[in-house]
C-alpha cells in the first residue's frame, strides 16, 4: 500500500501539478539594525547556484525556488572566510524563464556557468555569452543522448533533480539520472573530449543503465548495493518502479572517484554512497544513511536536495541542502536552508553543521505565504505593518505510507518606528495575542474600529473561508493586544481563503467588509449597523465583476483585494491573485454591480518601472504613502512567505530577526476538574526555563476567560500560580498571561 501510494504520489506530481502551474519571523528577537536581504521575499524550496553575475570575477548566487518559478540574485562582495552577500534583484531579469529546477555548471569549460533547467520531460540548456554584461543563447530545448542505435531526448521529469559533473575524469561534463519510472541511475557519458579534443559538445552517450551498481527500493528510499542490473541487451525488464529523487556527485573522500549524496521523496535524510570502482566503472561500496552521520544529521522534510559551492569566500566548496519537494503543503518553510561548512578541501571534504536558516535569518520569511496589512495600529501618525502567513510548518508523519505535514498561522506586528518620509518597521512580535495557540491557518488580516472605542479592532481570514473577530484590548497605543476570538463572525462564509478588507466603499462613514476568496472573486459585504455595533448585509459576490483567476493556468484565484483612496479621493483597487499578477482598478463607481475597468498604469502609481515587480505565486497586497504623499507604496506577499517593497525611494529599515526561545504557558493537568497549575517558561527547544514575568512588562497577570470573552479570574503571576476551578462550569476557557495564551478545557 504504501509502495502504491508513492508511485500515485509520483504520478500525481509528474502529470498534474505541471498543468497547475506552467500550462496554468518566527520565534524573533527584536533587535537594532536592519536585515540584509529583509525584502527578498522569502524562501520555502530554494536551489543554490553559483555564478558570476556581474562579471567582476567572483562567483555570486542565483537562488531559484521552484514555489513560484522565483529568480534571486545576490551579489557576493568576495570578503575572505566571510558570507558576504547583498541582494540585488536586477540580475534576475537577464535570466530565461525558469520552471521546477535549474542547474548552473560550465559545460564548455570557458569559466562562465551555463543553464540546464528542466522542459518538457527533459532539459533545455542556455549557453552563457556574456562580455559586457550577463547575456545568455539558447542551445537546445532538449538535451539527448545516444540510446541503442539513435539519438532520443534524455528522460528528465520536474520531481528528479539529475547531477551533473566529470564523472570519467576527461574534462567534460556528464549526465546522471534517474530513469523516469526506474529505481537505477543512468549514466550518460559526454563524448565532446574524445570526438572533439575539447568540452565544448553536449555529445551524450546512454553509456550504463545501473550506474554504481545499487537499486533504490520501489517504495522508499532503501539501497541496495551490489544489486543486479535488470536491462538485458540495452533493454529494459519492467521489474520495480522509482519515486523521485534529488543527487549530488561530489568526491567525499578524496581518493578521485564521484560518490553520490541521495535525497528522496517524502523522507527528511540524505544517504551518502561512496564509490569503490573505478572511473570508468563506478560501484558503490557503502552507505551513510543518516549523512553526515559524524556530524548534526540532515532533518529536512520533504525531499532534500543538496548543492556544493563555495559560501564563505575560503576557496573551499561547503554545503547547502533544502527541500526539493514541488508539493506545495508539505515541507519545511521556515528552517529550510541547511549550510554545512566544509572544514575539509575541494578533495576530501568535511561538513560542519552552521545554521539551519541560512538566509532566512536575513530576510523576512513568515514561513508559507505571507499577508501583509499596513495600518496605524498605535495612533501615532504612522503607518504600522501586520503580517499573516498560511502558516509555519510544524510537523510530519506517515498515515498509510504517505507523508502529511502540518502547519500552524501566526501575525506578526511591526511598529513603525521611523518618521514621515523614512519608515522603519520594528518587530514587536511575531505571534500577536498567541494566535499560534488557536491552531489556525491561512489568516489573513483587516483591521478598523467596530466597536467605537477608536481603537482598531481584527478580523482574520482562514482557510475554511469564514472570519474571526478580535477586539482590541489594548490599555494604551504601545501594548498591542486583543481580547478572545469570535468565531464564525456574523455567520460569513464565502468558501475556502477568505482575505477580508474592512473598507468604507460606500463612503457613508461606516467600514464595509470586502472579502476574496479562492475563486478568485470578491464579496461585498455592506455595513448596514452603526459605529459600535457593526452589521455586515450581504451585497454580491461578484463585486466590479472581478474575477482574477486564469483559467489557462489554474482554476483557482485566490484573490486578496486592498481598497484604496489616492490624493484626489479616487477609489482604487489592488487584487493579488493565484499567478503572482496584481490586478490594478482605478477611478471605482460606488455602484457594486457596474464593472470595475482594470488599468495598467499601476507602476506609474508607485513610481516604479514594471519590470522591477517580481514576487511569484499567490501575491496579497498593501499600499500606503510610507515615504512620498503622492506616489503609494506597494508591500507584497508571496507563497514563498516573505515580503517584497516596491517605491520610488530606498526600501525602508526592518527590524533584525533573530532566534529567540518562545515564551510559552504550561497549563496542567488539562482537562481539569478540580485544581490547575500555570508555568510560564521559555522553550528553547532543548527543554524549558522558567521565565519571570515580573521582570517583562504586559507579563504581571494571568487572566482566564470564558467562551464568551467575558473575564471569569484574574491574579497576579511570578513565574507559577496555582488555581483552584472546581467552581467554574465546565467548558473551553483562555489563558492568558501578557501577549501568551494557552486553551483550557474543564470537566466536571
Amino acid at each position: 500500500m504504501a509502495f502504491v501510494s508513492r508511485i500515485l504520489r509520483k504520478l500525481f506530481l509528474l502529470v498534474f501539478f505541471p498543468f497547475l502551474f506552467s500550462t496554468i519571523l518566527h520565534g524573533q528577537e527584536i533587535l537594532s539594525g536592519s536585515l540584509k536581504f529583509g525584502w527578498a521575499g522569502g524562501l520555502n524550496a530554494p536551489q543554490f547556484n553559483a555564478i558570476d553575475l556581474n562579471l567582476d570575477g567572483i562567483k555570486d548566487l542565483l537562488v531559484f525556488d521552484r514555489h513560484g518559478n522565483r529568480k534571486l540574485t545576490f551579489i557576493n562582495h568576495g570578503t575572505q572566510d566571510t558570507v558576504d552577500y547583498t541582494y540585488n534583484p536586477e540580475f534576475a531579469l537577464k535570466f530565461p524563464d525558469l520552471h521546477d529546477w535549474v542547474i548552473l555548471a560550465d559545460y564548455n569549460c570557458d569559466g562562465k556557468e551555463d543553464i540546464f533547467t528542466y522542459s518538457n520531460g527533459g532539459a533545455r540548456v542556455f549557453k552563457n555569452v556574456s562580455d559586457t554584461s550577463l547575456k545568455f543563447s539558447l542551445v537546445t530545448d532538449l538535451l539527448t543522448s545516444f540510446y541503442y542505435n539513435s539519438y532520443v531526448g534524455i528522460l528528465l521529469t520536474p520531481v528528479d533533480y539529475p547531477a551533473l559533473a566529470d564523472i570519467d575524469g576527461d574534462g567534460d561534463l556528464d549526465l546522471l539520472s534517474f530513469f523516469g519510472l526506474g529505481s537505477y541511475v543512468e549514466y550518460h557519458k559526454n563524448l565532446s573530449m574524445e570526438k572533439f579534443g575539447n568540452c565544448d559538445s553536449l555529445d551524450y552517450l546512454m553509456s550504463d543503465h545501473c550506474w554504481g551498481k545499487f537499486k533504490e527500493s520501489e517504495g522508499g528510499n532503501h539501497i541496495t548495493l551490489n544489486a543486479v542490473c535488470p536491462y538485458k541487451q540495452n533493454y529494459l525488464i519492467p521489474e520495480t518502479r522509482h519515486t523521485g529523487s534529488t543527487m549530488l556527485a561530489l568526491d567525499l573522500n578524496g581518493d578521485g572517484l564521484q560518490d553520490l549524496l541521495l535525497g528522496d521523496v517524502d523522507f527528511p535524510n540524505l544517504i551518502a554512497l561512496t564509490n569503490g570502482g573505478t572511473s570508468d566503472s563506478a560501484m558503490m561500496i557503502s552507505q551513510d544513511s543518516i549523512f553526515p552521520s559524524y556530524d548534526k544529521t540532515l532533518r529536512l522534510f520533504s525531499f532534500p536536495a543538496a548543492a556544493y559551492l563555495d559560501l564563505d569566500n575560503d576557496g573551499i566548496k561547503d554545503l547547502v541542502v533544502t527541500p526539493f519537494d514541488p508539493s506545495l503543503y508539505l515541507s519545511e518553510n521556515d528552517k529550510s536552508v541547511w549550510f554545512y561548512k566544509n572544514t575539509g578541501n575541494n578533495e576530501h571534504a568535511v561538513f560542519v553543521f552552521q545554521t539551519e536558516r541560512f538566509f532566512q535569518n536575513n530576510m523576512l520569511d513568515f514561513g508559507t505565504n505571507a499577508y501583509p496589512l499596513l495600518f496605524d495600529f498605535n495612533g501615532d501618525g504612522l503607518t504600522d505593518l501586520l503580517a499573516g502567513n498560511y502558516g509555519y510548518y510544524d510537523t510530519s508523519f506517515y498515515e498509510n505510507g504517505v507523508l502529511h505535514s502540518e502547519f500552524i498561522s501566526q501575525l506578526a506586528y511591526f511598529q513603525n518606528t521611523g518618521s514621515a518620509s523614512e519608515p522603519f518597521f520594528q518587530l514587536i512580535t511575531d505571534d500577536l495575542s498567541g494566535l499560534s495557540d488557536l491552531k489556525m491557518q491561512a489568516i489573513f488580516p483587516a483591521a478598523g474600529d467596530l466597536n467605537g472605542d477608536h481603537k482598531p479592532d481584527l478580523i482574520l481570514g482562514q482557510m475554511d473561508g469564514t472570519l474571526v473577530f478580535f477586539p482590541n484590548t489594548s490599555t494604551s497605543p504601545g501594548n498591542l493586544s486583543f481580547g478572545p476570538p469570535q468565531w464564525n463572525y456574523q455567520m460569513i462564509d464565502v468558501g475556502e481563503y477568505s482575505a477580508p478588507q474592512l473598507f468604507d466603499l460606500d463612503r457613508d462613514g461606516l467600514p464595509d467588509l470586502v472579502i476574496g476568496e479562492r475563486n478568485g472573486n470578491l464579496n461585498y459585504y455592506r455595513n448596514t449597523g452603526s459605529s459600535d455595533t457593526p452589521g455586515f448585509t450581504f451585497v454580491t459576490d461578484s463585486l466590479g465583476k472581478v474575477n482574477v483567476t486564469n483559467y489557462a493556468i489554474s482554476y483557482d484565484g485566490y484573490s486578496t483585494p486592498f481598497f484604496f483612496r489616492d490624493q484626489e479621493q479616487k477609489t482604487g483597487l489592488v487584487v493579488g491573485c493565484e499567478e503572482g499578477k496584481i490586478h490594478y482598478f482605478k477611478n471605482i463607481s460606488q455602484n457594486p454591480e457596474e464593472r470595475y475597468r482594470e488599468s495598467d498604469s499601476l507602476f506609474s502609481l508607485i513610481g516604479i518601472p514594471p519590470t522591477s515587480f517580481r514576487d511569484g505565486w499567490r501575491t496579497a497586497v498593501s499600499l500606503a504613502n510610507l515615504s512620498d504623499s503622492y506616489h503609494a507604496d506597494l508591500i507584497t506577499g508571496n507563497f514563498a512567505g516573505g515580503l517584497s517593497y516596491f517605491s520610488r525611494k530606498l526600501n525602508p529599515g526592518i527590524s533584525e530577526n533573530r532566534r529567540e526561545p518562545k515564551v510559552k504557558l504550561k497549563v496542567y493537568p488539562n482537562p481539569a476538574d478540580a485544581i490547575i497549575r500555570i508555568e510560564v517558561v521559555r522553550d528553547s527547544g532543548k527543554g524549558s526555563a522558567p521565565f519571570h514575568p515580573f521582570q517583562e512588562k504586559g507579563y504581571e497577570v494571568v487572566k482566564i476567560f470564558n467562551s464568551s470573552g467575558n473575564t471569569v479570574f484574574e491574579k497576579p503571576i511570578s513565574n507559577s500560580v496555582t488555581i483552584p476551578v472546581t467552581e467554574f462550569p465546565a467548558g473551553l476557557y483562555l489563558i492568558r498571561v501578557g501577549n501568551i495564551s494557552s486553551r483550557l478545557i474543564i470537566t466536571h
